[in-house]
């Protein structure tokens, strides 16, 4: 099973859901199941360590976001993972819009997954730092709720 979680630049919010979720499928003992990892829909910092402010954030919480670097999405995501999960309705429009045909890929909001239907995660990079903590709330809430159903997909599987 593989997870990508798309926002706009690859350096606030998309990371955050990466480190989170890695964390979480740590304590579900899925780690070794499934493979994350994140991107942005723009190439503005293609090479660049996550924003400070949000590795600041996250480490506060025990997440290290320092190995991460941004990368644009790319047309092979589409074929390579299962879900491509975006930050906003303006990230999954432009997913949407690079899809290619027959692709079998999941492609919805992270927050879908929290009980928060068409919720976007909050963009952080103007705000203060409580906008990164509000992002941490928010992506560990949608995680749990994105490993239940992997969860019940692997189980699935193995029968």
């Amino acid at each position: 099973m593989r997870v990508l979680f798309v926002c706009l630049g690859n350096i606030c919010r998309s990371p955050t859901a990466e480190g989170v979720f890695r964390r979480e499928l740590e304590s579900a003992g899925l780690a070794d199941r499934v493979e994350v990892d994140s991107c942005g829909i723009a190439h503005w910092h293609v090479g660049k360590s996550p924003d400070p402010r949000s590795a600041a954030a996250a480490r506060k919480r025990g997440i290290d976001l320092s190995g991460l670097r941004a990368r644009q999405v790319s047309s092979e995501d589409f074929e390579r993972f299962d879900y491509l999960l975006a930050m906003d309705q303006d990230n999954l429009a432009a997913l949407q819009a690079q899809c290619p045909e027959g692709s079998r890929a999941h492609l919805g909001l992270f927050l879908d997954f929290a009980g928060h239907r068409d919720r976007p995660v909050p963009d952080p990079y103007y705000g203060g730092d409580q906008g990164f903590e509000e992002v941490l709330d928010l992506v560990e809430a949608a995680s749990r709720g994105l490993i239940e159903e992997i969860a019940l997909r692997l189980e699935g599987q193995r029968r």
